[in-house]
């Protein structure tokens, strides 16, 4: 059998206009994209993985890892991609069609995408063995890459210029980690822990727009492009980098924020936890009797934390504690209080915080604020990475 397309598109895209809804998609991204960028990104899709459906939008080659051409497959179609005796092997319903130590598969056209595991992606595909089966990577431009990653990681609907911020610090980022976390199969990955990235389905004309208008820009310091960490909010007051994670950066230091405003329901948060909650949350201590800051920043966000219970005392990180109770950021206060859906069980604990994220460098919100106000992206970068400057790529 083969895959077909048409069933295998993701359910939002398969609910626009009828079986023919994808086509008007693509025309949309021939008409969005502007000339190719110069500079190829590597981002591992499925990582050791056993299979994944890979094919193309158009008529796609099939090629080994030296270039040789293999064939052709029709577009629209599916393949299944696995691990075999070392090498990568491509079916479809009539069997294996393909077999080699890795296996391109390039879409022809300007405006070709290919498919891999369960969504769309500008560029083309390479399939490599790895430790754990076989992974994937998107070879795409950088640019069209940012495309994505604006829409995946901020709202297409925010003011532009914050959009344009929010560009200039995914390129940077992408090129500080393809530079330092990078390795021989692939630069970056697509999670959250590098910067998400989800294909097509997330671009917009806004996300376009705000990656064309800073083509190439990226923030260096000392002539090196910086590592331009980036989160929702920061509840009032970003973080120094050092009281968070361990080195410091001349560049990632405390600033005021702008994200306390209506429109984010995480500048202010509030939530209650029983003492025998706790005790299952946080191991070694038992029923929780008591937490206190061993120390804190200035700015109000937990270093440090003793808890004390029946079976024993701990200190822990405030971002450990942070991640054992699935709080929203480290800034945050905790007293004893009240919440009559608690107070059966024993004594309530109740932690009121500010923010969602690590609190480093760029606030989405923060950038949003600004920029309603009409403050620009250089504005708006030069206030969360501090002693920056925008510069420009140069691809060698």
């Amino acid at each position: 059998m083969r895959f077909g397309w048409l069933s295998s598109l993701p359910l939002n895209t398969a609910k626009l206009v009828g079986k023919h809804a994808w086509l008007s998609v693509l025309l949309w991204l021939a008409t969005m994209a502007p000339a190719r960028a110069a500079l190829e990104l590597r981002v591992a899709i499925e990582e050791d993985t056993s299979q994944v459906l890979v094919g193309s939008s158009t008529a796609a080659t099939v090629r080994t890892a030296s270039g040789e051409t293999l064939g052709e497959i029709a577009g629209m179609n599916g393949f299944e991609a696995r691990l075999q005796g070392g090498g990568i092997v491509l079916s479809d319903g009539s069997g294996d069609r393909w077999q080699n130590t890795a296996l391109w598969i390039e879409p022809s056209g300007e405006n070709g995408l290919v498919w891999i595991g369960d969504k769309w992606y500008r560029g083309r595909v390479l399939l490599v063995p790895s430790s754990g089966g076989l992974t994937a990577v998107n070879y795409v431009d950088l640019e069209h890459y940012l495309y994505s990653v604006l829409g995946s990681e901020m709202s297409p609907s925010w003011p532009l210029e914050a959009l344009k911020a929010q560009a200039v610090a995914a390129r940077s980022y992408a090129l500080y980690q393809r530079k330092t976390a990078g390795n021989t199969v692939f630069d970056v990955g697509d999670t959250q822990s590098w910067q998400v990235y989800e294909g097509v389905s997330k671009e917009a004309p806004s996300t376009v727009a705000a990656v064309s208008g800073t083509a190439g820009q990226v923030l260096t310091y000392n002539g090196q492009i910086i590592e331009a960490v980036f989160h929702s909010s920061s509840g009032g007051y970003t973080a120094n980098v050092e009281d968070v994670w361990s080195e410091p950066r001349q560049y990632l230091r405390a600033v005021q924020d702008f994200d306390n405003i209506p429109e984010n329901k995480n500048a202010q948060w509030e939530v209650a936890f029983s003492d025998a909650e706790l005790g299952n949350l946080i191991s070694g201590v038992g029923t929780v009797l008591d937490i206190a800051p061993v120390r804190q920043t200035p700015e109000g966000r937990m270093v440090s934390v003793r808890v004390r219970g029946t079976g024993g005392e701990r200190t822990l990180s405030g971002s450990a504690l942070r991640q054992a109770l699935g709080l929203k950021s480290t800034r945050f206060s905790v007293a004893a209080g009240s919440d009559r859906t608690k107070a059966a069980s024993g004594s309530v604990f109740v932690f009121r915080g500010g923010g969602w994220g690590h609190g480093i460098g760029m606030s989405q919100w923060g950038a949003y604020n600004l920029a309603k106000q009409g403050k620009d992206y250089q504005t708006i970068l030069s206030h969360y990475y501090q002693n920056t400057l925008l510069s420009a790529i140069k691809v060698e």
